[in-house]
């Protein structure tokens, strides 16, 4: 399988489509322009082309294994992981203070694009060090971001996030770990926790685990959670590590996908307790690691768009060379390349059009993010803070449905040489599936929009964001060719169809929650191809000597205005529908009254490692 990282295509959105050159310009990130995006952005693709691309195989392949008690990684995963190192791939986007190179969180976006593109395991684990390392700047003790930051930043450590247990998933409120003070000022923890991505390997020597626990007087549920740094290894006080702390990988998980990424039930203070120290404030750990969980949701969007652009790829170059059938125009003889049946080129520019989409998207959250940062006035860095908290659970979830219908249609195009393993299609979706899944399932991202987000401000800052949408769409409609313009009159209708979709779901979520939440998920949906359409609009009204850019652009947004945005009017009647249907629904289900017995997923390794 070939991958050729679209360095072009991201430069142009990342240079003409984010405000990262304006930032640059006022002073944001020193020393960083265009032809230093350009030159990173060409760096970072050779490594996930070069290195990344040939080890996945190889990471799925052979997975990790358990032996004398230590997780060992596959074949050449070290030294991908070292080289990765050594070039100073960790701190792109982190505190120079620490070691890093503070550029801008859109540039690291698009590198982790290209990373996850040549092996989404072994870039899962660096997405959580760098997610790390952020917390632990905006939260931590000056003590804790003296020891763990240069570690972090450099590589040398690698950090895991720790919040899922048995009894509790995407409801934390039900974690049970404690954390008991010790008479040094540090704490004593006790707990298992499961699904811990890297959570223990040879790559490093030592691993730094952001641990969500209680303290014994802490309060019943969410208020009642706190944050912990607890390390594999202590620390000894001189910048190297000393003892071995408390903490245990119990198992491996056998997964779907990702057999790279270790994937470990932790079992933390088997006999005295780990030791760990608490990053933050008592009972409020929750706040801190979403500074944590809202980063790698960004990442993980960019997982999604990951698949999806080598999902193209590969099936791209199979429809060249793969002869079936006669050619439907009667040009040709014998067999026509199936690239030649109006069917494959409208599957390929489905996952086309909306790869070209939902990198727009993930690249516009990046630089809210960046203008929440270093926007010149107090105001402007509010709104941008808004606009990145409604298009974060967007981004993740859109992009990460996207990674798994490209790598579906990828599978569909190659027929029966996708359905086996050899092609290596197959593997795509194996391993994009999770993505819906962890950092917050995809239903859990609906309902954060609809329930928390768009109410924020009593909706001031989700109506400023479509009426943005809207003066893009009415701009789009008034262009000069023709083509360009049919395309915007269409945006427009589904601008409006997400503005009446909004207020309706505003007004009832003060009124009828649940009917607000049953139509959350078309909600989203329908926010997002909005999202994406006003991006590619915009892109393509985006000054630049790229043409060849943007011409792919134009024709991305011309398929998806007419052949993807359409939904956007069934979408806003679902999400707007009465509900009443759900109270038959509720009873054939045999949902109980007033909630049920939570629900324990586990399995036998996590099991066996389970602690009082």
């Amino acid at each position: 399988m070939t991958y050729i990282a679209p360095t072009e295509d991201v430069a142009f959105c990342l240079t003409e489509c984010t405000s990262a050159l304006a930032l640059a310009r006022a002073g944001a990130f020193a020393g960083f322009d265009g032809d230093l995006a350009a030159a990173i952005l060409e760096e970072a693709g050779k490594f996930a082309s070069n290195v990344l691309l040939p080890l996945d195989a190889v990471l799925d392949r052979e997975g990790c294994r358990i032996e004398n008690g230590a997780v060992l990684t596959a074949k050449g995963h070290r030294e991908a992981y070292r080289a990765f190192v050594e070039a100073g791939w960790m701190g792109l986007t982190l505190p120079a203070k620490w070691g890093g190179q503070e550029l801008p969180l859109s540039l690291g976006a698009a590198c982790l694009e290209f990373w996850h593109s040549g092996s989404m395991a072994f870039a899962m684990g660096t997405l959580l060090t760098m997610g790390a390392a952020e917390t632990i700047e905006a939260h931590g003790t000056e003590a804790l971001r003296q020891t763990y930051l240069p570690k972090l930043v450099s590589g040398e450590w690698t950090a895991t996030m720790a919040l899922t247990e048995p009894q509790a998933g995407s409801d934390l409120s039900g974690i049970r770990t404690r954390a008991e003070p010790a008479s040094d000022g540090s704490y004593r923890l006790f707990g298992t926790k499961i699904f811990i991505s890297y959570g223990d390997h040879d790559l490093t020597d030592n691993i730094v685990h952001l641990v969500l626990a209680r303290l014994p007087d802490a309060p019943a549920g969410s208020a009642g959670i706190s944050l912990f740094l607890v390390p594999k290894m202590l620390p000894d006080g001189q910048g190297g590590i000393g003892a071995v702390n408390e903490v245990a990988c119990s198992g491996l998980e056998k997964k779907l996908g990702q057999h790279g990424s270790p994937t470990c039930p932790m079992v933390f203070g088997e006999r005295q307790g780990a030791t760990g120290w608490l990053v933050g404030v008592p009972n409020k750990g929750l706040a801190a690691m979403f500074t944590m969980m809202n980063r790698a949701r960004l990442a993980v969007a960019m997982q999604g768009i990951a698949v999806a652009e080598r999902a193209f790829q590969s099936s791209l170059s199979f429809a060249r060379e793969r002869r079936q059938g006669r050619d439907p125009l009667g040009r040709s003889p014998g067999p026509a390349p199936i690239l030649a049946h109006p069917d494959i080129q409208r599957m390929l520019m489905t996952i086309r059009a909306q790869t070209s989409a939902a990198r727009l998207i993930a690249l516009a959250t990046a630089d809210a993010l960046d203008r929440a940062r270093h926007a010149s006035s107090v105001e402007a860095r509010a709104a941008a803070r808004s606009e990145a908290d409604l298009l974060t659970p967007v981004a993740k979830a859109f992009c990460t449905d996207l990674g798994v219908e490209a790598a579906s249609l990828a599978i569909q195009i190659h027929g029966g040489a996708g359905y086996v393993e050899e092609t290596g299609v197959s593997q795509l979706l194996r391993d994009a599936r999770i993505a819906t899944i962890y950092e917050g399932t995809n239903g859990i991202q609906a309902i954060d929009l609809v329930a928390r987000k768009l109410p924020a401000g009593d909706g001031t800052g989700v109506r400023e964001l479509i009426a943005r949408f809207v003066a893009t769409a009415a701009e789009t409609a008034a262009s000069p060719d023709r083509e360009i313009a049919t395309s915007g009159e269409i945006l427009k209708e589904a601008c409006h169809a997400l503005a009446r979709a909004t207020e309706h779901l505003l007004d009832v979520a003060r009124q009828k929650p649940l009917d607000a939440l049953a139509g959350a998920a078309s909600y989203l949906r329908l926010f997002a191809l909005v999202a994406g359409g006003t991006s590619l609009a915009r892109a393509c009204n985006a000054p630049s000597s790229k043409d060849a850019v943007r011409r792919q652009l134009m024709l991305s947004f011309r398929f998806f205005a007419e052949r993807i945005l359409p939904e956007a009017g069934c979408l806003a009647r679902v999400a707007t529908a009465r509900q009443d249907l759900f109270a038959d629904i509720r009873e054939l289900l045999g949902v109980p009254e007033g909630g049920g017995p939570p629900s324990v997923v586990t399995s036998p390794q996590a099991r066996q490692g389970a602690t009082a």
